[in-house]
């Protein structure tokens, strides 16, 4: 079988929580015998497609963005030319830009769709995007929501219930680096054994200036690791409050990421809005057995750290909650490393790539061998 990923950036261009999961997808789902490659968009295109590993990367010219949403003709022709070849189209939601690729040269294409994220910021620009995406949802086979929570809590899926199933993330620990204990000790050289650790791209939804804001009610260090947008106005924040504690490390290779997980006594993921529909680094935390402070906010977040029980869960947008949470699991070591304990066992029973594979290939089975009567029918079964 061969399966077409769709979606608007990939690897190595952009790291982030979606672009990571379709790598484990492509590279997961070999042992199935399902070929996977990717069609995606990129400012400066490769001429000729590229191996990733074991997939195969295909690249359209974008040629400007709009409310995060990237624009390409190329990609028209070439969507068509590569689909033609593919069991199925795998599409990656939100992108308003591919609904429209979908409709005028998908629909002859078996087709599932994972939904990422509802559409958060650009609330004004959805009433107008609405009958697009409608069209689009409507018309695919099969849509995958990442978590219960999500599916019961979004609007959106709740209209295309009927041929909706859940697939939860999963990631491989296999595909990430040994620990370095080197660099586990520089760590703990430079922050203590008592320091809460952020790892992510730094954008709107993340809620990091909460996070912040706490930090002036902290006396454990807060960590802070990764790149983005809101980079510059964070450290202003912490230089407008005399704050010593945060400490901003950039970007972070996979082998720091893992050091910075192993030396850290909580991960903290204070974001507070939908947007964040999962959260991988959750998971990359629990698979390291690291307790977990996040926002109750309706969304998968939930899912993956169960309140007291893998970790500890606030209200969004609570500064005085947040920095309550802190300062108990600095307090209470032997709890933190409880909540981590419980949190490594939920990982290896629920977030296993090979799970989520597993998961997919049945879906690709369905997709590719049932008629559209038939797949709404076995969703509800």
């Amino acid at each position: 079988m061969r399966v077409l990923h769709f979606y608007r950036t990939y690897l190595p261009e952009t790291v982030a929580g979606i672009t990571n999961v379709i790598y484990q997808l492509c590279e997961g789902m070999r042992p199935f015998g399902v070929e996977s490659e990717v069609l995606t968009l990129s400012p400066n295109p490769s001429k000729e497609s590229f191996m990733l590993d074991n997939h195969r990367v295909h690249q359209s010219k974008s040629l400007f963005e709009i409310a995060s949403t990237n624009f390409s003709i190329d990609v028209f022709g070439h969507f068509s030319r590569l689909a033609k070849d593919f069991d199925v189209i795998h599409y990656h939601y939100p992108w308003p830009f591919m609904d429209l690729v979908y409709l005028s040269k998908g629909r002859d294409k078996r087709s599932i769709v994972t939904y990422h994220s509802d559409i958060v910021k650009q609330k004004h620009l959805l009433k107008l995007y609405g009958g697009l995406m409608g069209a689009f949802l409507g018309n695919v086979d099969r849509i995958v929501a990442t978590s219960p929570n999500y599916l019961a809590s979004s609007e959106i899926l709740e209209q295309y219930k009927d041929k909706t199933c859940i697939i939860p993330y999963g990631i491989d620990q296999e595909s990430y680096p040994a620990t370095d204990e080197n660099l586990v000790a520089k760590y703990q050289q430079l922050f203590g054994d008592n320091f809460f650790l952020f790892v992510g791209v730094l954008r709107y939804y993340k809620g990091l200036e909460f996070l912040v804001e706490a930090a002036k009610q902290v006396q454990a260090p807060i960590v802070i690791a990764g790149t983005g947008p809101c980079e510059a106005q964070l450290k202003e924040q912490c230089i407008a409050n005399g704050l010593g504690n945060v400490h901003f490390l950039g970007h972070v290779s996979d082998e720091e990421k893992i050091a910075l997980l192993k030396a850290s006594r909580a991960f903290v993921f204070p974001s507070h809005l939908r947007s964040e529909a999962f959260g991988i680094s959750l998971l990359e935390a629990s698979m390291m057995g690291k307790a977990m402070i996040t926002c109750e906010i309706g969304s998968g977040i939930c899912y993956v750290n169960k309140r007291n029980e893998t970790g500890l869960s606030v209200p969004p947008e609570n500064p005085d909650a947040l920095a309550n949470a802190i300062n108990e699991l600095s307090i209470d070591k032997d709890k933190a490393e409880r909540l981590g304990q419980n949190a490594k066992a939920r990982f290896d029973s629920h977030f296993q790539a090979n799970q989520m594979c597993a998961a997919y290939y049945k879906q690709y089975q369905e997709i590719a061998c049932l008629n559209s009567g038939e797949l709404s029918k076995s969703v509800s079964e």
